[in-house]
């Protein structure tokens, strides 16, 4: 990956990871979860393998994060951090915004705000784990803006079940929230996340006609 570049925002400095492709028809822009940062299998895999399709990633990486704590800020400080980033990545290409866990609620908050075309949901963090009354899902659906969830067959904070009929959610067989298979499973680790990859392609080529 290419060397982190700091962003100075309100709340501390953010980082930003971004692979450019030499022939860019969109921009990917992607934030981590509460439980880790831009290093998640998944996060790194999009920003290796979408760049040569002509889709630049950018992965930001919040201050809470950069200054080295270990518990999330509060949403509406994600959500300015994620703002500050983006008015310095100022993509030239159709935009879709998205992020893992948390990071997704942040980019269903903000996505319409920024201009982005779409949201790529990734382990949507629907409920706490064993609190399914305590639904996110006003998050997801009131984004305004056309979304695809990613989700763990396994996932304990929203299986792709519990989600709306009408939202648009792609089931990683086998995998939990993180997106890590067990062994016993038929499938291997770099198949789940080589089918995040391939669903998150194929679903913005759709987004976007390309192709």
């Amino acid at each position: 990956m290419p060397a982190r570049r700091l962003i100075e925002t309100a709340h501390g400095t953010a980082g930003l990871l971004q692979r450019r492709s030499p022939r860019p028809w969109a921009t990917l822009v992607l934030t981590h979860g509460a439980g880790g940062g831009t290093d998640s299998p998944d996060l790194v895999a999009l920003a290796r393998q979408l760049p040569r399709h002509g889709i630049t990633v950018a992965l930001i990486e919040q201050p809470w994060r950069v200054s080295g704590r270990r518990i999330a800020a509060a949403p509406a400080v994600l959500d300015d951090g994620l703002r500050a980033a983006m008015s310095a990545l100022r993509p030239h290409t159709p935009l879709i915004l998205g992020g893992r866990s948390a990071g997704a609620r942040v980019a269903c908050r903000t996505g319409r705000h920024l201009g982005a075309a779409g949201i790529v949901a990734l382990a949507f963090p629907l409920h706490p784990a064993g609190r399914p009354e305590k639904s996110r899902v006003h998050e997801l659906l009131g984004s305004g803006l056309p979304s695809i969830v990613v989700q763990g067959e396994r996932d304990l904070l929203g299986a792709p079940y519990e989600f709306p009929p009408l939202q648009s959610v792609v089931t990683v067989p086998g995998a939990d929230h993180q997106f890590r298979v067990p062994s016993r499973t038929e499938g291997t680790q770099q198949e789940a996340i080589d089918l995040v990859v391939r669903v998150v392609l194929t679903w913005i080529r759709r987004r976007l006609r390309h192709g």
